[in-house]
């Protein structure tokens, strides 16, 4: 009798761990004086930090796009392209060029499997006249994604990128960071977004 029950606790104990409340330090960090990018409404923000040049922001972005259909009209998600440096930069700007477009909703997933599937756009080294030539086949003029890539306004919001992403201690991608507040430490997709969902599920509490 006494092994049965052992072994059943035993059966039942990753449940157990799986369903444990977040642990700061540990699942998450709470940032000092931390503020979101940019607050609206009173929703909950949820800032994804990613690249496209990131095989892991790839892996992610289907798991991802489930969990946003799934959340209610009070969260506000914000994809921020991580402006490290290097080849981390044109698709930081080709980002900002295909928002100021209209012409993400249908580039996003298709720029990550560009780079990571069919090997149509490299990694590195990528010219704005390259990047403009992939945004062309979704409409987009060439010359006028180029300016759009190359613009002022798309500098300052790399800075203001930059500086977010400094602020909140971003060290890889993809992070995800709830309200400014907390940038989530988790170590698999699930378990990223377990742990976003308990820090929004804090946050929309703390307000009412």
């Amino acid at each position: 009798m006494k092994s049965r029950f052992i072994l059943l606790l035993l059966t039942l104990l990753p449940l157990f761990v799986h369903a444990a409340e977040p642990v700061a330090g540990t699942d998450y960090v709470e940032i000092p004086g931390g503020k979101p990018y940019a607050p609206l409404d009173g929703k909950v923000e949820v800032v994804e930090v990613f690249g496209y040049t990131c095989i892991h922001c790839a892996h992610f972005q289907p798991v991802l796009g489930a969990w946003l259909k799934k959340q209610p009209s009070s969260v506000r998600f914000t994809p921020l392209p991580a402006a490290f440096g290097g080849y981390w930069m044109p698709y930081a700007r080709a980002y900002y060029a295909a928002a100021r477009l209209r012409l993400l909703g249908k580039t996003h997933e298709a720029m990550f499997k560009a780079l990571h599937e069919t090997g149509s756009l490299p990694i590195q080294n990528a010219s704005d006249e390259e990047i403009a030539a992939f945004y062309a086949n979704y409409g987009a003029d060439p010359k006028a994604f180029v300016a759009a890539m190359q613009s002022p306004a798309t500098a300052l919001l790399l800075d203001r990128s930059r500086d977010f992403a400094v602020a909140a201690g971003i060290e890889g991608t993809p992070t995800i960071v709830v309200n400014g507040k907390y940038r989530v430490t988790a170590r698999s997709f699930d378990d990223t977004l377990r742990v976003t969902d308990y820090l929004v599920a804090r946050e929309r509490a703390a307000r009412k």
